[in-house]
């Protein structure tokens, strides 16, 4: 009768473990989630930019270009991540694609400085405004998708699912780097 206590006890230990262990990684999917959200956002308003930046900016066609692939790539990055939050090697891609669109970003802003005309512009101003507000948006979510990760990984390792983790699969999971400080630096135009 006490090994079945002890069976019993040891089963139910698993299960509440099992449990924990899949709903901190469903944590850090959902968490993912909220950076899909912004991420689209983001990327929805770049062609709006783009096209509205095109007719004034006829000397600065290769800005335009490099911020239309650097979108491409941060999408199919995106694509990607969004596919499997856990995956080391499409986070470190999102991550490479979205500073590399950051910095993009950061020289169109610059060489709009060149054109009053385009600075006045309302449609313009309110697509970089949108952006920025998105960029913040981007950053708290990066952060709540971080402080999933963490509770995941410190659930991971903290005894008994530590015994658990690995024989079960849960492996551990990087948190998304933090933007490099010339990329957070960006998408500040002055429009006065």
């Amino acid at each position: 009768m006490l090994i079945y206590g002890i069976l019993a006890l040891l089963v139910l230990l698993f299960w509440v473990q099992y449990n924990r262990l899949v709903q901190a990684r469903n944590g850090v999917h959902n968490a993912y989630a909220q950076i899909d959200v912004q991420l689209q956002r983001r990327y929805e308003l770049i062609p709006n930019l783009v096209a509205t930046c095109k007719a004034y900016m006829t000397h600065e066609r290769e800005t335009l270009v490099q911020v239309t692939e650097a979108r491409q790539q941060g999408q199919q990055a995106n694509a990607s991540l969004r596919q499997n939050p856990t995956d080391t090697a499409a986070r470190a891609a999102l991550a490479q694609a979205e500073q590399t669109l950051t910095a993009g970003l950061s020289r169109m802003a610059m060489v709009l400085e060149n054109y009053p005309e385009l600075k006045a512009d309302r449609s313009v101003q309110s697509l970089f405004e949108e952006l920025a507000s998105t960029e913040n948006r981007v950053s708290f979510s990066r952060q709540a998708f971080n402080d999933a990760i963490m509770s995941y990984n410190n659930l991971r390792e903290s005894l008994p699912a530590a015994l658990l983790a690995p024989a079960l699969g849960f492996v551990a999971i990087d948190p998304l780097p933090a933007p490099e400080a010339a990329a957070r630096q960006t998408l500040r135009v002055d429009f006065s």
